[in-house]
């Protein structure tokens, strides 16, 4: 599977600096907090090579008008993507290859929350990291063909994960 999940590497916290740097000063003052999310994030986990970053904006407006900014560091802009109050951006290296995505909502949005709580509690229980890690693994071997299958099966673990993350998140503070 050419989205195959690979061994963390720890050059992935560097790349997401250097890529926060650039997305921070494209955006300027509409940058809030940024944010390393996804697997990627996770120590000791296995994860697709694709550095996922989160971005807290002042206003999607505001954003909308100084995306081109963002366009000229390499970032594709793909609007909502499917998700409402949500602005999609990818980066390809040149031969392809992906190597970011960019989630990025208005200050307050719920959709923050709950992408931190699920970093922050995979980070605080390394056991379901694990288990989240070991389940990938297999689903790679499994639809090795097949991303959408992979991808679905995955979701159906995250999103259980996902409820017991906010429900400490929000216990935590």
């Amino acid at each position: 599977m050419s989205k195959s999940v690979v061994k963390h590497d720890p050059a992935w916290a560097k790349d997401f600096i250097l890529a926060a740097d650039l997305i921070e000063q494209a955006l300027g003052m509409t940058c809030g907090a940024v944010h390393h999310i996804g697997s990627t994030s996770i120590p000791d986990i296995l994860a697709k090579p694709i550095i996922d970053i989160l971005v807290e904006v002042t206003s999607l407006t505001e954003l909308d008008e100084i995306s081109f900014q963002l366009r000229a560091h390499g970032f594709e802009a793909k609007g909502e993507y499917g998700i409402s109050g949500r602005r999609y951006f990818r980066k390809s290296r040149g031969d392809g290859v992906r190597t970011h995505h960019v989630h990025m909502y208005a200050i307050g949005d719920d959709n923050l929350r709950r992408h931190i709580a699920f970093r922050d509690y995979l980070r605080a229980h390394p056991e379901v990291a694990r288990e989240y890690s070991d389940l990938k693994a297999k689903l790679n071997g499994e639809s090795a063909t097949d991303w959408n299958a992979y991808q679905a099966r995955k979701d159906v673990f995250v999103e259980a994960t996902e409820r017991n993350a906010l429900a400490w998140f929000i216990g935590r503070y």
